[in-house]
């Protein structure tokens, strides 16, 4: 269970951040964000593993906002278990993890599944077009949401209905929004970091 990833080590104990990309993207994306958000963080970013007409993403849809559940099945399980063996490998003080529109939207289905794997969790522009099931393992746990008001791939009710979602499983969840659309404002960036920093 594995993927092409990039690394960049810090001392044993140091907390460890996930970074996944968004579709398009690759290991190195975020690698930057990462440092900035995190410093003195041993970061690991996976390369999603499917490819959608040469663009990779980490689960396969079959339109915009239209996934392939099965495939994210797959992908969640498969994200879990990488992350659990880095956690092991590595041996970090704390976990986080941080993921941007389609690496937001993996990241949020392994919370939903194996949540116990992640201390804080920032979804960047996700978009969630289902209901999760119940999780009462997410009690305690921090999640950050970011979003645009006029994101054209994650409207806003969406976004508020997952919000929603987490506060009531018991997690610590809060959104922090910016007037714009997909993209990443400084803003996002400056409250990830009081979020994770904190």
């Amino acid at each position: 269970m594995t993927y092409t990833f990039a690394e960049k080590a810090a001392p044993q104990g140091a907390p460890l951040l996930f970074l996944l990309h968004g579709t398009g993207g690759n290991e190195t994306d975020l690698l930057g964000l990462g440092g900035q958000v995190m410093p003195g963080a041993h970061l690991i970013s996976p390369r999603g593993d499917v490819s959608e007409a040469g663009a990779p993403r980490f689960f396969k849809r079959l339109g915009m906002g239209v996934y392939d559940m099965d495939d994210l099945g797959r992908a969640t399980h498969k994200l879990a278990m990488f992350m659990r063996e880095r956690i092991a490998a590595t041996k970090p003080s704390t976990v986080a993890a941080l993921g941007y529109s389609n690496g937001a939207n993996v990241l949020a289905s392994v919370l939903f599944e194996t949540p116990e794997l992640i201390d804080r969790a920032v979804l960047m522009h996700p978009l969630i077009p289902f209901v999760p099931k119940p999780q009462p393992g997410l009690a305690g746990r921090q999640v950050l949401i970011t979003a645009g008001r006029r994101d054209p791939i994650g409207p806003v009710e969406s976004t508020e209905q997952l919000v929603a979602y987490f506060t009531a499983q018991g997690a610590d969840a809060r959104i922090v929004w910016h007037d714009g659309g997909h993209e990443l404002r400084p803003t996002e960036v400056s409250e990830a970091q009081r979020f994770l920093r904190a």
